[in-house]
């Protein structure tokens, strides 16, 4: 079968990947690089830990809320207006955010930001949806969910960088040129690559059909849980970690910001390999393997902390399951796209709605669990190994690899 994407040439097909990762980079940026701002937003607004806690929690509502409008719009009527729009809200947005003179203000702007920042990952998706299929849809969707799944573990060391150049506002400066770069960008770059013809019937029900049509898919959902708790695994240790590794086991900024380097490595070797495994064996036992993996890793880094094995005994396990994770990433979203390619934009809007929204509301649980304790690597595992769990039961008794067939070429 002959897609569209197969006479682009090599060139043109880099700067789809490099424009295309920087857009989709933009919602994990948004949402985390001002983190290591938070005490002295909490010191300047002179409020609560919580109530800054609060803008995060409203990003990542906008976030999700977003993808859900943008990914059928997109399907409706083409990919590059919802793009173009919803990026220069986004710049507005941060631009509010950084003139923010209160904090109701800046939470108002945030969930704007999140909203904003939605488009590019779905409407990214979608492009390479519409471009490729079969077994090149794997490669190029495996360079995106090579930066969304490293984007949310460097964003936070990017944004502790900013800080020792500029105030926290000027992190906000920074999205907003980072937006308006995309946004140049877009215009200039970024083809319309859903033509008329492909695009659902005008009216309010198609909206719902398309929603139906991915939600009557077994497979979609059972790919849809995989996704969103493998990246509630990935969020568990990104809140939990500056506690475990700075307070619990003393490491100063410089030798955290190198673990997070480590596991970032993990992501990155784990999504190239796996992409390659899938063209080949499929994506559905790549993720036998890789799922299996989460949680075996995750069980390790419990036993070895009850055994007092110490800093070594949670970062080597650690490590394995960062890397399980860049396997598990872009085999969820092959499979989930390459079954809905009339509905690409809703599919994807719906994947990125769902990996954000559910991480934003399990990682809470490793303080929850920890209560007043303190956080150890057995309670942060102990959310991971949940995770991973159901991710294996949604694999074997919702997805069921034997009944999905492999790729075309």
């Amino acid at each position: 079968m002959l897609h569209p994407g197969d006479s682009i040439s090599n060139g043109r097909r880099v700067l789809y990947i490099v424009l295309l990762g920087a857009l989709t980079a933009l919602g994990p940026f948004t949402i985390d690089l001002y983190l290591p701002a938070f005490p002295v937003l909490e010191e300047d607004f002179d409020t609560t830990a919580a109530a800054i806690q609060l803008t995060l929690t409203g990003t990542m509502i906008g976030f999700s809320l977003g993808q859900l409008v943008v990914g059928p719009l997109s399907d409706k009527v083409g990919r590059r207006i919802p793009l173009i729009a919803v990026t220069a809200l986004h710049v507005t947005a941060s631009i509010a955010a950084a003139l923010a003179p209160s904090l109701a203000l800046l939470s108002a702007a945030r969930v704007l930001m999140g909203v904003g920042a939605a488009a590019g990952g779905v409407v990214a998706m979608a492009v390479v949806r519409d471009l490729f299929g079969g077994k090149r849809l794997v490669v190029m969707l495996s360079r995106l969910a090579l930066v969304s799944g490293v984007a949310p573990v460097a964003a936070p060391l990017i944004g502790s960088w900013l800080l020792t150049l500029m105030p926290w506002r000027g992190i906000f400066v920074f999205l907003a040129v980072y937006g308006v770069i995309m946004l140049v960008s877009t215009i200039a770059f970024v083809s319309e690559t859903l033509p008329a013809a492909r695009r659902q019937e005008r009216g309010g029900a198609t909206v719902l059909q398309r929603y139906r049509s991915v939600f009557s898919d077994r497979v979609f959902i059972g790919v849809l849980i995989i996704g969103g708790m493998a990246f509630s695994g990935l969020f568990s240790y990104l809140s939990a970690s500056p506690f475990l590794f700075q307070q619990t086991h003393g490491l100063d900024a410089q030798q955290y910001g190198l673990v997070f380097a480590m596991n970032s490595f993990g992501v990155v070797a784990g999504v190239q390999v796996a992409s390659r495994l899938a063209a080949r064996f499929g994506p559905q036992w790549v993720m036998a393997y890789s799922t299996a993996g989460l949680l075996l890793a995750g069980t390790a880094i419990i036993v070895a902390d009850q055994l007092g094995l110490g800093l070594w005994g949670t970062v080597v396990p650690l490590f394995f399951f960062m890397t399980a994770c860049g396997f598990t990433f872009p085999n969820v979203q092959v499979l989930a796209l390459d079954r809905h390619g009339k509905a690409a934009g809703t599919a994807a809007s719906v994947i990125g709605a769902s990996n954000f929204g559910v991480a934003g509301l399990i990682s809470p649980i490793v303080g929850w669990v920890s209560k007043g304790a303190g956080i150890t690597a057995t309670t942060m595992a102990s959310v991971m190994v949940g995770c991973a769990l159901i991710s294996v039961l949604s694999l074997w008794f919702v997805v069921r690899p034997r009944t999905v067939g492999m790729l075309a070429p």
